[in-house]
């Protein structure tokens, strides 16, 4: 292997588990890892029958279901149980202006009449805190003061209330910096559900046990929402109610995704480089599941196709320099995307050559299409991120080739970078086209902290999560690893790691609410993003996914009964 990036390498779409994936085909029922992530033409989905009629009937019910939240009237709580429901069955985008309305309407009345608003009753307290917090609203942790003891903890006599608990734990995941009540929360609630599950039924101790392992704020329905149509969801009686709609809803929206993965395997195949770049990874199902997962709104369809493209590049780059590769030609490489020039890329290896010109090639045809749509030219920002993007890469490789391991803080500065998520979402900037301005232009084009914190939270869990699973034996050069060369305890330091994913959550939660320069789209989309790592890093002891492997699976091939 030629002298490349062994040691420094966790970024957005790879691990060193992956190193064997490098050729794949999409079959997820028995086969190992490496032919798993390809789209073939023999998919094994069935088509969906009657199409037009369950559209139709899909609609019928969603009127209906939305008179229903229209008049669900002021100081409803079965309005907070609706909204909690159509959030977690995936088919909030169908109500978005009715969510908005009921939320508004409760925020007003929570903050003109707070202090007698749900009568001191901590489930329906945490559970409005929550959803208007989701919906961008900003409400102070202050509210749950009133359930605090004169010791400074939440008082004992809340403990007992397996629902009001639940939701203080779900409520404590939206905490911001500096918000200590919440840390509290957190603490005060989890510890009460872990004893309190010994205690109650099976089907609510498994729901408590699912909250705590995934809750619903750092989770994407869009994945989660089909364990909920099995048997009787006794902890709110709208995930019953509301099953059959989510069921139509979900088979549709899989007939959906099925076109746009035949879309974009024609794109791939089309464009050769699977046949150019013999070991680059061929995995077009996990780019697209990437794009998915960030933008789960069902109108975006073509900016999820369009995205793909751009993340496929980050894994074909991040092969140059992982795997082809000598230093000086990634200097080269380097310098030639950083200022952007066919002509200086002359002097590069064949197989270079054709992965920038293809690179170059994309960017103009995603920039056009943007100019065309929005009116705003993006070229110059997707090519300075993508010249950012090949000098962090660079940077890594040096590092590998002097035998140096920098400084904690020095690799997680270039970790942010080299982690792939600045190109993510400058793509996703300018393909939603909203809030475009010289202002928010110039904000993204310096990686903001909606985008820096959801890089830290991938890097370091990638680096907290898989390392001892990959064998890696102190060669990842992972962030565990500078670290623990300044600390010199391995406890200690994976302590200092879930502290800074903690806190950079804590800032990303702060960004997605109070920060205006961006839409609540792309705002949403960082936070999914977030959501993704994951699922899309749970690596086993035989360096597979099977988490994901069974969700993807789910999600597009197979279809639920109605």
């Amino acid at each position: 292997m030629k002298s490349s990036i062994l040691s420094f390498h966790p970024r957005l779409p790879v691990t060193k588990a992956e190193l064997s994936d490098r050729s794949s085909s999409f079959k997820l029922n028995s086969l190992p890892a490496a032919y798993k992530w390809i789209i073939t033409e023999k998919s094994p989905s069935t088509p969906l029958r009657n199409f037009d009629h369950l559209c139709h009937n899909l609609e019928g019910e969603l009127k209906l279901y939305k008179n229903v939240l229209k008049n669900v009237g002021e100081h409803s709580v079965k309005g907070l149980y609706m909204v909690d429901a159509l959030q977690r069955l995936n088919i909030d985008c169908h109500f978005q202006e009715e969510i908005e309305e009921f939320l508004a309407t409760q925020l007003t009345i929570f903050s003109t009449c707070q202090s007698d608003y749900g009568h001191d009753d901590l489930h329906q307290v945490s559970l409005l805190f929550r959803l208007l917090r989701q919906q961008g609203h900003s409400v102070p942790a202050e509210v749950f003061e009133k359930f605090i003891a004169k010791e400074g903890n939440f008082s004992s006599k809340v403990s007992g209330c397996v629902k009001g608990m639940i939701e203080l734990y779900e409520a404590s995941q939206l905490k911001m910096p500096e918000e200590a009540i919440l840390d509290e929360a957190e603490q005060f609630s989890g510890k009460m559900l872990k004893e309190i599950s010994a205690y109650i039924g099976v089907d609510k101790a498994e729901f408590v046990r699912s909250t705590l392992e995934q809750p619903f704020h750092k989770s994407l329905p869009i994945f989660t929402s089909r364990s909920l149509f099995q048997g009787t969801q006794g902890m709110n009686g709208w995930l019953n109610a509301l099953q059959d709609v989510a069921k139509m809803n979900f088979n549709i929206l899989q007939s959906a995704y099925q076109m746009e993965i035949l879309h974009i395997s024609k794109w791939w195949t089309e464009l050769g480089l699977a046949n150019e770049l013999k070991y680059a990874r061929n995995q077009p199902l996990k780019w697209y599941i990437w794009s998915l997962g960030c933008l789960t709104d069902p109108s975006l369809s073509e900016e999820r196709m369009e995205l793909t493209k751009p993340i496929s590049f980050i894994y074909l780059i991040d092969d140059i320099f992982y795997i082809y590769g000598t230093l000086e030609e990634l200097t080269l490489f380097t310098k030639a995307v950083t200022i952007w020039d066919i002509e200086a890329a002359e002097e590069l290896p064949d197989y270079m050559k054709i992965c920038f010109k293809a690179l170059h090639d994309l960017t103009n045809e995603i920039s056009y299409k943007v100019y065309l749509k929005h009116g705003r030219d993006p070229s110059m920002s997707l090519r300075k991120a993508w010249g950012r993007l090949c000098e962090a890469f660079l940077i890594e490789a040096e590092w590998f080739a002097s035998g140096k391991i920098p400084c904690a803080e020095e690799y997680l500065k270039n970790g942010i970078v080299s982690s792939g998520v600045h190109i993510v979402m400058v793509h996703i900037f300018f393909l939603l086209g909203q809030s475009i301005t010289n202002e928010s232009v110039q904000k993204i084009d310096n990686t903001p902290t909606i985008i820096s914190s959801t890089a830290t939270i991938l890097r370091l869990w990638d680096d907290l999560g898989t390392a001892e699973d990959e064998n890696q034996e102190g060669k990842d050069g992972s962030y565990m690893e500078c670290l623990k060369k300044e600390i010199r305890n391995k406890e200690m330091a994976r302590e200092v790691v879930a502290a800074k994913i903690s806190d950079a959550w804590k800032s990303l939660n702060r960004e997605f609410i109070m920060d205006s320069s961006f839409s609540s789209a792309f705002k949403k989309a960082s936070l999914n993003l977030a959501r993704m790592v994951p699922l899309m890093y749970s690596y086993d002891h035989n360096q597979c996914l099977p988490k994901l492997e069974a969700e993807v699976k789910s999600l597009l091939y197979d279809q639920v009964p109605l």
